[in-house]
């Protein structure tokens, strides 16, 4: 019997631990319990009033397909005796693009759409429509990857629906030959096969849509004439000996052999026209989700890890293409060159504002005979089921440098943001001369805090942060794993330097979203003249408390969960205001609504009472080693002007700063300067103009009496 792949990896299937969380009932309608698991494969029987009536596994024991997290998606399923499923829960997963705002009965709710879907019918890796839920493209993927895959494995494994584990070959079978030659005109290799190509017009593609089932498909057409071209795709396994020396060229061809590992094989993807074959979301994630290779019931989706670009195709009469890349088949996925393949091209259309819907089209592959050779059966070879750790490491380098490298105006705008907010801070008494330049500073700096940093490059820090670099020392840091986020990457390293020298204000005050938003929404109520409410020192001294608490409920519930951790830091909206732009469930929104509503009267509400993240740097800020915010030693005793127009009431009625709650807005600096707000200022010119006016008076009396003495000798005996 086949023992899947992922179950042999293991010494516990994860079968073992979500039996006792999912009740049979609720996987299958009708279902009362489950039978033991398997001692050969990792599945348990389905059973109703004693009678099996399917089996039940979960994906992650049969296939090892990792999503955006580079974890797997645990679903389980149930199959029955004719290979149909009739069962499909979402058990656990780790996707970030869930985390963050996408709801999770949105995606079970698609997972669940495959009850019904009869197995056979991917037998020959047919492809089926797939209900992409936009914004999660590659989830999608991936959980559709995942249930097909094992649902065959397992039906393979158990004989259902009259499919049975592949025999070994008895007939003559085939390997590449490795003195075949190839053509050296691109016109004869493609004309031979070497090379396939799929070139589909704006009219098919109009009309591939017109034909889905959904009517909002054909309601926005490809604009051009039909035979316009919308497409031209090329591609070839450049890992045949033959054909990567014709394509790639002497060079390329031995880069390429030292690239692959034992066991890995590679195709050419080429292409022109107005819909490239790569798109541009895969940098996100390094997985490319418009092109997938399928062979059989086994599909490939490439990862940035696996894919190099090509500089030029060394064939003759090469037409221009504006896209040629090289993409990787790993050896653990049971790719056979001798055996017939085809490559997926999925196209999409916007049907809404946040909506898309898809289609695909096939472009099929098989060495011609000149590549192959006969040869007696031979016995079967392990499979290789892991790359060697540099080649690993170095896939991760290059994915990180090349994200950095595809985020660089977003990098380079935080850095100009950064550059001008030092600056700010470092000559603040210059800025703060002038309260109206200082109010605008602010008010612009914090737009553009709010729709670049926040709307834009979606660069809001979360307490969650904190939480995935804790659970990271505790499982094994890596420095990959930040570095897939530049801008929050630099943010961290920049609020690291900023609590030595101006504590949490630095972030808090100025480069936080949400804080930029509660702050310029609030600044709108005041000119419309909404009252202003001032808690009572003691109630407000007191509330300060709340978001520590917060912090640390979230901290200990991290170290006993982390998934838990993640629902509960719900209590920060700032996934639905800033990442997603309110574009969430309903209880989602309103409670960022209220919390901005009560922002309105009592401003940076949030901020002051109930933030974890401010909190946690607040905790750090203590190592503060410098205090640049002047103060006289009548601030506080008597004058209490600071204190009643600090905007989140972070000066004591004594006249101390409290450096946990202060936002570093510098008003106070202002204040600290002004002329007609600050009596200590106001008694210095006043004495000032009193010694003046003495000193002018002296001088008037002197030229008069000059005037009435015109003699000069008189004069000198003054």
């Amino acid at each position: 019997m086949l023992l899947p792949l992922a179950a042999s990896a293991q010494t516990q299937p994860h079968l073992s631990r979500f039996l006792t969380e999912m009740p049979a009932a609720s996987l299958v309608a009708g279902a009362d319990s489950y039978g033991p698991i398997s001692k050969d494969v990792p599945v348990a029987p389905v059973l109703r009033d004693g009678e099996t009536i399917g089996w039940a596994f979960i994906t992650s024991d049969f296939v090892g397909t990792t999503g955006y997290s580079g974890k797997p998606i645990h679903v389980m399923m149930a199959v029955d005796a004719d290979a149909k499923i009739i069962g499909v829960k979402l058990v656990k997963h780790s996707e970030p693009i869930v985390l963050i705002g996408i709801p999770d009965a949105k995606i079970a709710a698609l997972t669940e759409g495959y009850v019904g879907f009869d197995l056979i019918t991917a037998v020959d890796g047919s492809s089926h429509e797939l209900n992409i839920i936009s914004g999660a493209t590659v989830t999608i993927m991936v959980i559709d990857d995942s249930i097909i895959r094992s649902g065959l494995r397992v039906a393979r494994a158990l004989g259902l629906g009259g499919l049975s584990v592949a025999q070994a070959a008895t007939g003559p079978t085939f390997d590449i030959n490795p003195d075949a030659k190839a053509a050296s005109d691109w016109l004869t290799l493609v004309g031979d096969g070497t090379i396939r190509r799929m070139s589909l017009d704006i009219g098919q593609v109009n009309n591939a849509f017109a034909a889905m089932a959904d009517p909002r498909a054909a309601e926005r057409p490809i604009d051009g004439t039909p035979d316009d071209n919308f497409i031209d795709m090329y591609a070839t396994l450049v890992s045949i000996p033959a054909i990567g020396e014709a394509v790639l060229g002497d060079r390329g061809n031995a880069n390429l052999r030292t690239w692959l590992k034992d066991g890995e094989h590679a195709i050419l993807v080429a292409g022109r026209g107005q819909y490239s074959f790569k798109g541009s979301g895969y940098v996100r994630g390094g997985l490319f989700d418009r092109i997938q290779l399928i062979q059989g019931d086994m599909s490939v989706r490439f990862r940035d890890r696996n894919h190099r670009r090509v500089g030029d195709i060394f064939a003759d009469g090469v037409p221009e293409l504006s896209e040629m890349d090289l993409f990787k088949i790993p050896a653990d996925a049971g790719f056979d060159p001798t055996e017939p393949w085809r490559l997926q091209l999925l196209v999409q259309r916007d049907v809404g504002a946040i909506e898309r819907v898809y289609t695909t089209f096939d472009m099929g592959w098989q060495a011609p005979a000149q590549y192959l050779r006969q040869m007696a059966p031979a016995p079967s070879l392990a499979p290789v089921t892991a790359e060697i750790d540099s080649d690993e490491q170095a896939a991760k380098t290059a994915l990180w440098q090349r994200i950095w490298r595809d985020k660089t105006l977003e990098i380079a705008g935080l850095a100009i943001m950064l550059a001008v907010l030092t600056a700010a801070f470092f000559f603040q008494g210059f800025l703060t001369r002038s309260a109206a330049v200082t109010f605008w500073f602010r008010i612009g700096y914090l737009s553009v805090t709010l729709v670049f940093l926040g709307w834009y490059a979606n660069a809001q820090l979360s307490v969650v942060n904190l939480m995935a670099l804790g659970s990271s020392l505790i499982s094994g840091f890596t420095w990959e794993a930040f570095l897939l986020d530049p801008l929050t990457f630099i943010l961290w390293f920049a609020i690291a330097a900023a609590l030595i020298f101006w504590g949490r204000g630095a972030y808090c005050g100025w480069l936080c979203p949400f804080g930029a938003l509660q702050e310029l929404t609030n600044r709108i109520a005041k000119f419309f003249r909404v009252p202003q409410w001032t808690l009572p020192w003691g109630l407000h001294e007191r509330l300060w408390a709340v978001k520590y608490i917060i912090f640390l409920g979230l901290l200990g519930t991290m170290l006993a969960s982390v998934d838990q951790a993640e629902k509960l830091a719900e209590v920060e909206p700032f996934k639905t205001a800033i990442v997603l732009k309110f574009d969430r469930a309903w209880p989602f929104v309103l409670y960022a609504l209220v919390l901005l509503g009560i922002g309105l009267f009592v401003e940076r509400f949030f901020c002051r009472y109930l933030c974890p993240l401010g909190a946690a740097l607040a905790i750090p800020a203590r190592i503060r080693m410098f205090d640049w915010l002047k103060r006289y030693r009548e601030c506080g005793s008597p004058c209490q002007t600071c204190a009643h127009e600090c905007m989140v009431q972070a000066i004591h009625p004594t006249g101390e700063i409290n450096p946990n709650e202060c936002l570093y807005c510098l008003h106070c600096q202002v204040l600290y300067q002004s002329e007609h707000k600050c009596p200590v200022v106001i008694k210095k010119l006043k004495r000032q103009e009193n010694l003046l006016a003495g000193s002018k008076g002296a001088t008037e009396a002197l030229e008069r009496f000059m005037t009435k003495n015109p003699n000069p000798k008189e004069n000198r005996n003054v």
